[in-house]
């Protein structure tokens, strides 16, 4: 099977661990670059690969990947799913919608807008404020009086904003990430952890799938249900708490989680094989016939954790 990858950087660890295990059982993996070519976008192969993964979330990694959505080809994840969860405000509303235990989201043209509505008593501080269209290195900042507001105004003074309101917890983010239907997890340092937290340190604290809650694993599997999504990630408020969801992310980079190379691997195969009718992998690694297919993602249940 040909399996497509719309990136920039197929040497990601978690892509080239996936590449590394689809090549060692016989498959074909070629990288398409969004930003190739003299017009700044690459074509695909013709014919193109059984089922690309959208890694990419750039205007032109977009675009590849609805051309070749138009061809009928199988695209990991959709990008109408993927650019929603580039609308924070979008994803917000459609996340409280569902029943998610979204954290209250109110969009404005910029972080001035804000200002305004905090001075006239319409917005309480402490906020965290966020660019609302999702991107590297946007704007995500903890807001604990006028002074860091009107900074932020100044520093972006043309950005669409969107204000949650800051929420006191740990000083970690809970970070769950899902692969068709199967969990990993860490908690890492928040990066809007405030001086209360300067005891905390940097990085991950080796919280696993073993130690999360059914129903915060529940949350992060109805997400995936929500937004249509098979690789994702779910950010929850650490804490004995009740869950709270602060953001949902297709396609992130889940590092240094053992078994999500093979995860990703089986579902590609998944995905291609149905698309194109060769026969299917089973989850031991042994095809089956295209009569006797493995269940769709969306078929594993929410018990499915990795071990």
């Amino acid at each position: 099977m040909r399996i497509g990858l719309i990136t920039s950087a197929p040497d990601h660890p978690v892509l080239a661990a996936t590449t590394a295990l689809l090549t060692a059982r016989g498959h074909h993996v070629e990288a398409l670059d969004p930003t190739a070519g003299p017009d700044g976008q690459a074509g695909p192969s013709d014919p193109p690969a059984d089922v690309y993964l959208l890694k990419a979330h750039t205007p032109a990694a977009l675009a590849l990947a609805r051309g070749l959505e138009e061809r009928g080809v199988p695209v990991v994840n959709p990008v109408a799913a993927t650019e929603l969860c580039q609308d924070r405000l979008a994803m917000a509303e459609l996340a409280r919608r569902a029943g998610l235990p979204f954290a209250p989201t109110r969009a404005a043209a910029d972080p001035a807008e804000l200002l305004a509505a905090v001075e006239a008593g319409d917005l309480v501080l402490p906020l965290v404020v966020k660019s609302r269209h999702s991107r590297r290195h946007d704007l995500v900042a903890r807001v604990d009086d006028t002074a860091r507001l009107r900074a932020l105004a100044e520093q972006w003074p043309d950005e669409p904003v969107v204000a949650q309101p800051y929420l006191p917890s740990t000083g970690w983010d809970q970070k769950l990430w899902v692969v068709a239907g199967q969990l990993f997890c860490t908690r890492r340092r928040s990066e809007l952890a405030g001086p209360e937290h300067t005891e905390l340190p940097d990085g991950d604290d080796g919280f696993g799938p073993a130690e999360l809650s059914a129903d915060r694993a529940a949350v992060a599997l109805r997400a995936g249900e929500v937004f249509g999504l098979d690789v994702y990630g779910v950010d929850l408020l650490d804490g004995p708490g009740e869950p709270v969801v602060v953001d949902v992310n297709a396609f992130p980079g889940i590092r240094g989680q053992a078994g999500a190379p093979e995860a990703l691997a089986a579902l590609a195969l998944r995905v291609g094989g149905a698309a194109s009718g060769v026969p299917r992998p089973r989850a031991d690694g042994t095809d089956t016939g295209t009569d006797a297919a493995t269940p769709a993602p969306a078929d594993a249940g929410p018990g499915t954790v990795a071990g």
